[in-house]
């Protein structure tokens, strides 16, 4: 490949989620939505359970882990967007995808470890209640926090230095309404074996082995609250454990069809993809559901809320 081919401007056009003029509003008054309801949200669940001593759980500690990784998250993808969708230069610099995508891969993965440590602290509570307490103790906690969160950045650290390796020769057009890395393969004209077998590597250890952890989690809960004696017990309890499960599905359902299939196709070059829509579950979607979904039926945060 001549080198007077390659790339050398350092700067990416985003193509967003649509060029047709009259979608636009549409999309930036849906999306703006979802992004004050999600920020919304996990702002106040992180101010109830600093306000009400009671919530000072495990459990707790770690929905406000998640919430403020949803609002980080959302907070990297959704403003520029907003921004784009009804802007005209919908142009980024070499510098600022590459923060973005930092950024937007340190909480996609640390949020997928959260969720398997929420599971497993689930499990403890439901199925170890006797040594519930000294299971999750604070230095546990505080240790598979950190953990969470130092994975999530070195892995997002290897995978952005990798990507912007890469040699872009076919279009400045990033078939995507943020920087990713699978958008970024495919617009690569050099061998992208190692960036993918890089993604498989630490998708498998992270994505893959978080999703098995929060199932095996599941199920042991599953079978806990089958032994319940009350019907109504029951019920309640899998309409909690079944809400949990569909907003889990999702998020790593989707994560995983993002990542963890071949990007190399040289026939997709600067095209709009399913994917992008397969982004907005976990970017958008599911940061605005998880406060709801996790805690808002508790009713000391019920109650908090009120008074």
């Amino acid at each position: 490949m001549e080198q007077s081919n390659q790339t050398t401007s350092p700067v990416f056009i985003l193509l967003g989620l649509s060029t047709v003029p009259h979608l636009q509003p549409i999309f930036f008054l849906i999306f703006l939505v979802m992004y004050v309801i999600t920020i919304s949200g996990n702002f106040l669940l992180i101010i109830v359970v600093r306000n009400n001593p009671r919530l000072h759980t495990p459990m707790y500690f770690f929905l406000t882990n998640l919430s403020i990784i949803d609002i980080c998250f959302s907070s990297s993808v959704v403003p520029l967007l907003l921004k784009n969708t009804l802007a005209k230069d919908r142009s980024i610099s070499l510098l600022g995808c590459a923060t973005q995508m930092y950024f937007s891969l340190t909480l996609g993965g640390t949020e997928c470890i959260i969720l398997a440590v929420m599971a497993y602290d689930r499990f403890a509570a439901v199925c170890r209640p006797l040594h519930y307490n000294a299971i999750m103790n604070k230095m546990l906690c505080f240790y598979l926090a950190v953990g969470s969160w130092s994975a999530g950045f070195i892995n997002s650290f290897a995978q952005v230095s990798l990507t912007f390796q890469l040699p872009f020769c076919k279009c400045h057009g990033i078939n995507h309404y943020f920087c990713e890395v699978p958008a970024f393969i495919r617009m690569s004209c050099g061998d992208t074996f190692r960036n993918e077998l890089s993604i498989f590597i630490t998708g498998g250890i992270i994505v893959m082995c978080t999703f098995f952890l929060t199932l095996i989690s599941y199920v042991h809960i599953i079978s806990s609250i089958l032994k319940i004696a009350s019907s109504q017990g029951r019920q309640k309890a899998f309409s909690t454990c079944s809400s949990h499960l569909m907003v889990v599905t999702i998020y790593y359902g989707t994560i995983m069809l993002m990542y963890l299939q071949p990007h190399s196709n040289k026939y997709i070059h600067c095209s709009y993809k399913s994917e992008n829509v397969v982004s907005v579950l976990y970017t958008s979607v599911i940061p605005m559901l998880n406060p709801f979904i996790y805690s808002m039926r508790n009713q000391d945060v019920k109650n908090t809320i009120v008074t």
